[in-house]
């Protein structure tokens, strides 16, 4: 934060200087190489625990919530990751896939089912075997691993005995199952993240109702769910990942860091925001979505409490931080992980009507969002691929820069999604990394502190939203075939030969542009 400008100031500031260079990046493709980048700055790519991994019944792991909810049929393909890509059982061949891209890191995430099938107590003796050879294998092969602590799948058991996020006994039990992994993996392990996009997670989960657990109401709830409250349940849910994360990361410092030399973060996704037009209402309201979607994560871990406008229009059904909780809170990271895929634009929504019902997150931002210029709505969560604007990302970088005084950002997700039938001729997904890249070399070369790009993602896998419908995948996995054929893409040989310095120049995707 620079000086006593106000964050609204800044914003608008800030805006005013990137609409300028918002036209060029997508125009021609830079041309930079890996020399470009920082030395220390790694380029991998991640997928998560139950997306890969398959073997859900195998080895003593329990169900989680993912389980169950892909099992009643939930999914738009219907399907499940019971098998998904068999990570589970092929993760050398997966490993030395990744040994040959030279990739430097892979971001992956540990089920909490497969090490603590009971959510807490006794370690899964085959669970703890599976993910200590994993790290053997990807440190034996040069690669940095990036563990993810909690991608969206907590044991079911946990939600049938507390309903999950929603009690405070949840923090005791993730610090719990943090705690085992520091432990056990922590030599080899030096990035961890503990939450993947807790602020999504929480309009998905609590507020619309479309993932596990599925809980939602009126006004939130977009599904027909059975139980919730979408009114409070976000921000209680929000509230219990900060002080979990907090907690976690004490532990990290009081019992492990010094020795271990890792480091953590909480991840958070982040849209890049664009007012509709240039009047103050939509520049407002871009601030004010700005706060609502990624201040109501990052402005406690900065700021040791959330945004502003998120109290005042949320009222007593946003938590209260007490000193203690907010000191804990504040400053409990050593870098920030940024999810970013979307340009949205932002219209204000002023309330027309008396406010008769207790509202929720949505209502309560009091806006309008739209994925491009002519009004495109953006669905009842997030679509699984988006209009290319890479700029957005450099954009977003700029703005943790400026607003939050430029932390470490590593990116842990970007990607490009394609159809089921997709060929390994990816030409649109060199041409999307390409652009993006380049936005964050423009970032770091404008002061950003961003340290590493892991795109999404390595393999084709079970997607969350939309199954086996949408590939963002470096590798092609034909899941047709029983023993779930790899075979690299062409961007698997363009990111090779970017990362491997093959080529002096990354090529010009722009005129090979193809979904």
């Amino acid at each position: 934060m620079a000086g006593t400008m106000s964050f609204t100031s800044l914003f608008l500031r800030l805006l005013l200087t990137l609409v300028v260079a918002e036209v060029g990046i997508g125009q021609t493709t830079p041309k930079f190489s890996r020399d470009d980048f920082p030395s220390n700055f790694v380029f991998g790519a991640g997928t998560s625990a139950y997306q890969i991994e398959g073997a859900v019944a195998e080895d003593g792991r329990t169900p989680s919530i993912w389980d169950v909810y892909t099992h009643k049929g939930y999914m738009p393909d219907k399907s499940n990751a019971d098998i998904a890509c068999d990570g589970y059982h092929k993760y050398k061949e997966d490993v030395n896939i990744m040994s040959d891209i030279g990739l430097e890191a892979y971001r992956f995430s540990i089920s909490w089912s497969r090490l603590l099938p009971y959510g807490r107590g006794a370690i899964n003796p085959k669970g703890l075997q599976y993910y200590n050879n994993l790290i053997d294998e990807l440190v034996g092969h040069g690669i940095q691993p990036h563990v993810t602590l909690y991608h969206l799948d907590h044991p079911q058991i946990l939600e049938e005995e507390y309903a999950g996020w929603l009690s405070p006994k949840f923090i005791e039990d993730f610090t719990a199952f943090a705690d085992v992994c520091f432990r056990e993996f922590g030599d080899r392990v030096a990035h961890w993240t503990t939450v993947n996009e807790p602020n999504i997670m929480c309009l998905g989960s609590y507020d619309s109702g479309q993932i596990p657990p599925r809980r939602c109401s009126y006004p939130g709830g977009l599904f027909n769910c059975t139980a919730g409250n979408s009114s409070v349940e976000p921000y209680i849910v929000m509230h219990h990942v900060l002080l979990a994360h907090a907690s976690i990361v004490a532990v990290y410092r009081e019992k492990y860091q010094e020795k271990q030399k890792g480091l953590i973060g909480l991840n958070v996704y982040s849209f890049w925001f664009v007012p509709m037009t240039n009047s103050n209402a939509d520049l407002e309201a871009t601030q004010r979505a700005m706060d609502f979607y990624t201040g109501w994560a990052l402005n406690p871990l900065l700021f040791g409490d959330y945004p502003r406008i998120m109290k005042k229009n949320a009222g007593s059904r946003i938590p209260s931080f007490t000193k203690h909780e907010s000191e804990l809170v504040k400053g409990s990271f050593d870098f920030i992980g940024l999810n970013h895929y979307f340009t949205a634009y932002i219209q204000d929504k002023p309330q027309t009507t008396p406010n008769t019902s207790p509202g929720d997150y949505t209502s309560d931002m009091h806006v309008k969002l739209s994925l491009t210029k002519d009004d495109t709505p953006p669905g009842p969560f997030v679509p699984s691929s988006s209009p290319y604007n890479p700029s957005s990302l450099r954009n977003v970088l700029l703005y943790f820069k400026d607003y939050y005084g430029n932390p470490p950002v590593y990116i842990q997700e970007n990607g490009f999604g394609g159809p089921p039938n997709e060929t390994l001729n990816d030409t649109g997904r060199i041409h999307y990394i390409n652009g993006y890249m380049g936005g964050i070399l423009d970032a770091i070369r404008s002061g950003s502190n961003a340290r590493g790009y892991i795109m999404w993602s390595f393999l084709d896998v079970f997607e969350l939203l939309s199954g086996y419908q949408t590939r963002y995948g470096l590798v092609h996995v034909d899941f047709e075939d029983k023993d779930l054929k790899r075979q690299p893409k062409l961007s698997a040989q363009w990111y090779s030969n970017f990362i491997m310095k093959n080529d002096i120049f990354l090529k010009n995707a722009e005129n090979d542009r193809s979904i």
